[in-house]
């Protein structure tokens, strides 16, 4: 995405060759330091630095926690704010926070990016923002309708002056058993935290094509939001930061855990997960919705892409050869992804869910 561009200068008689990477020239130091060490109770256990990080969070909210509690935060650069979620499904401990959020804070107003799992949660987060700074929260961006980046969205609508930003699969999302399925088990996990939830509306629809964008400007930066398609959910958002050359990734790819594949599709996964890599080589971050940011080679996205392609190969071959789908998934074991985070909980699902992809192209 970076084009390099040479110039020539020359200083008392001597020639300098200088690389200028628009984009970058300018652009904040990373950083990746906790912002907040006071947010961390002393049994909790969170990497100090969350750039390239080995660790993962463990970390156990008290039920009741308070909404006015900032929760730990990351700054990834001057501007931009990361709060990194727990490796698990939902639980009691992580109450919803298992997946990330951000926001950047520019001269005319505060962008978040996603929501956390709970409207609880979500005014955390507002908290969060607000122990940051004191400029108004502008925009909501909210990269796909799974519970773990948009159910904190209740806490945002109550709001004056936020435009909220979604992909215009969020209308069918909202009308489906899949929301109410949903909606249902949390209420009984988490009675409390999901008290005053609704479902996740937009004021702002991402309608471009697949692999398009909208522009927003606010402040001095400027935010590029693609829509992605439907690879993991009802609709996907990518949001890219030119000034600090950082892009959200949110569940294209994962890192430090294996995917999971429940919704959305396969093949638009590899397709992008190409489109990011031809895109955007030279940036100088990736952030994805679980897991810690990265840098380049941004080895999740090649990671995950293998463990796509390798699944969707087995389950082909299965369907040419007909294998049944109980025999094709009982049989599928990746023993290089045994030891990642929710192998167990998500390797069968989306052997099953592949597996049924292969069938009905095999048989259009």
């Amino acid at each position: 995405m970076c084009k390099r561009v040479w110039k020539v200068r020359q200083w008392t008689g001597a020639l300098f060759l200088v690389l200028f990477l628009p984009g970058t020239v300018g652009a904040a130091t990373l950083n990746g330091e906790l912002v907040n060490p006071e947010a961390v109770a002393s049994e909790w256990r969170l990497p100090e630095n969350v750039i390239d990080t080995r660790q993962l969070p463990q970390f156990s909210l008290k039920k009741n926690h308070d909404a006015d509690t900032p929760l730990p935060v990351y700054q990834l650069t001057g501007q931009t704010y990361f709060l990194f979620g727990t490796i698990s499904t939902l639980n009691e401990d992580n109450r919803g926070w298992n997946g990330n959020a951000g926001f950047v804070v520019t001269d005319e107003g505060v962008v978040v990016i996603d929501t956390l799992g709970t409207p609880l949660l979500g005014q955390r987060l507002i908290a969060t923002v607000r122990s940051v700074t004191d400029k108004p929260i502008r925009y909501l961006i909210i990269t796909h309708n799974h519970p773990d980046h948009a159910y904190g969205a209740a806490a945002f609508q109550a709001l004056e002056e936020v435009t909220i930003i979604a992909h215009p699969g969020t209308r069918e999302y909202n009308k489906s058993s899949t929301l109410e399925e949903s909606v249902a088990y949390r209420r009984d996990q988490l009675a409390e935290d999901m008290r005053g939830f609704s479902p996740p509306g937009a004021d702002q629809y991402i309608e471009q094509s697949r692999f398009d964008k909208e522009v927003i400007e606010l402040g001095e930066q400027r935010f590029e939001i693609y829509n992605t398609g439907r690879h993991h959910s009802y609709g996907d958002l990518v949001v890219y930061q030119p000034a600090e050359e950082l892009v959200w990734i949110s569940d294209l790819a994962f890192n430090q855990r294996t995917t999971y594949m429940g919704d959305g599709d396969s093949e638009q996964i590899l397709e992008g997960q190409k489109w990011l890599l031809d895109n955007f080589p030279d940036v100088r971050l990736m952030i994805p919705g679980h897991g810690g940011p990265q840098t380049e080679p941004f080895p999740m996205v090649s990671k995950t892409r293998n463990y796509v392609q390798q699944l969707r190969k087995e389950m082909r071959e299965a369907v040419e050869q007909g294998v049944s789908l109980q025999d094709a998934v009982n049989n599928s074991h990746f023993e290089d992804w045994e030891g990642t985070q929710l192998y167990e909980e998500n390797h069968r699902a989306n052997a099953n869910y592949i597996y049924r992809e292969m069938e009905k192209e095999f048989f259009e």
